[in-house]
């Protein structure tokens, strides 16, 4: 995949023992505030990719990413699936996003990632021409996935850590069950390891 579409970033290049940690379908009120008093405790930072959607119904809960210093990136306002969305269409529910994000801060952010993975060449020329870096990954917990257990999705990630690695969570319902015991082992794990965590700007 990296291979076949060399112009989104799926890796931060970097000989230092660093990854960056990202979260995707927030804010949720409960969870996004039990993920940031977990990066808390270990001083990780991390980015968060928000669906506008959530930001205009959980305003509170996105101010509590910024207040903490994290990055925040857009995530469409409807968790669209770019194969299935025209793009005209796809690119005004980005913006939809945006001006919910501009509505928290003076600087928007120019950090972009599809739900579910999936954009068209299309979609994502006219976004890297609007400024935004598309952002993907090189490891995903599948926390998502109620159909793995909670150590399968663990596993998901520490096998894969390598230094600039981008880490896929979710902070959402849908991912609790696994999330609320891989998020911990996976911070523990990197502190133990000499790994930090940074956002991604």
């Amino acid at each position: 995949m990296k291979l076949l579409f060399p112009k989104y970033i799926w890796t931060i290049k970097t000989s230092e023992k660093k990854v960056f940690l990202t979260f995707d379908d927030g804010p949720t009120p409960e969870i996004t505030h039990w993920v940031l008093e977990q990066l808390k405790e270990y001083n990780f930072k991390a980015t968060f990719f928000c669906i506008g959607d959530n930001i205009q119904k959980h305003p509170s809960a996105f101010d509590q990413i910024l207040s903490n210093q994290h990055s925040i990136g857009n995530h469409t306002f409807n968790h669209l699936n770019g194969w299935k969305t025209n793009t005209q269409t796809y690119i005004d529910n980005v913006s939809l996003c945006q001006a919910q994000m501009a509505n928290h801060q003076s600087v928007g952010s120019t950090l972009f990632r599809p739900p579910y993975g999936k954009i068209k060449p299309s979609q994502a020329r006219r976004l890297r021409n609007l400024g935004f870096k598309i952002i993907m990954w090189d490891i995903i917990s599948y926390d998502f996935d109620n159909s793995i257990s909670k150590e399968e999705c663990l596993e998901n990630v520490l096998k894969n850590i390598e230094n600039g690695s981008i880490i896929v969570f979710h902070d959402s319902h849908k991912a609790w069950k696994n999330i609320e015991y891989a998020l911990p082992m996976t911070l523990k794990f990197l502190k133990e390891k000499g790994f930090s965590c940074e956002k991604i700007i």
